[in-house]
């Protein structure tokens, strides 16, 4: 199997596994909605791109594929911790705003991530590039 697709299918759904496993122990059960939630730690948007840079870069060097794959990841990684963390907590604000106002519905946002999900994903990533490259 390509090295590149190997690597996004080990970092990616990797971290998503490791995720559930967080969210199994620290509540004791897992929901379908589980599965598909943004958010949390670690966060597998930072595995997925950063495991996309590093194998490209490992695998051909500094490259245009490479540059744009960098250039991606910076995007994702700012968008996980900046715009949409800042949009998950102006939602949760806003569900108890409605819920003190008396309000039926509930909004749904996406809490996004904290730095430290970020970077854990990022690791997740970044080691599971080095160990495909070097051992598969």
């Amino acid at each position: 199997m390509n090295k590149v697709v190997l690597t996004l299918i080990l970092a990616g759904f990797g971290a998503q596994l490791i995720k559930l496993v967080v969210l199994f122990f620290r509540h004791k059960s897992l929901t379908v909605k589980d599965l598909i939630v943004t958010g949390g730690m670690p966060s597998s948007h930072s595995a997925f791109v950063i495991s996309l840079a590093t194998i490209i870069y490992l695998e051909d060097g500094v490259t245009t594929a490479f540059a744009i794959s960098l250039v991606l990841a910076m995007v994702v990684i700012r968008d996980a911790f900046g715009v949409r963390r800042t949009a998950g907590e102006e939602g949760i604000v806003i569900n108890q705003m409605m819920k003190k106002l008396k309000m039926k519905k509930e909004t749904h946002f996406a809490l996004g991530h904290t730095p430290l999900q970020v970077t854990i994903g990022s690791i997740i990533g970044f080691v599971v590039s080095l160990l495909v490259h070097y051992f598969l």
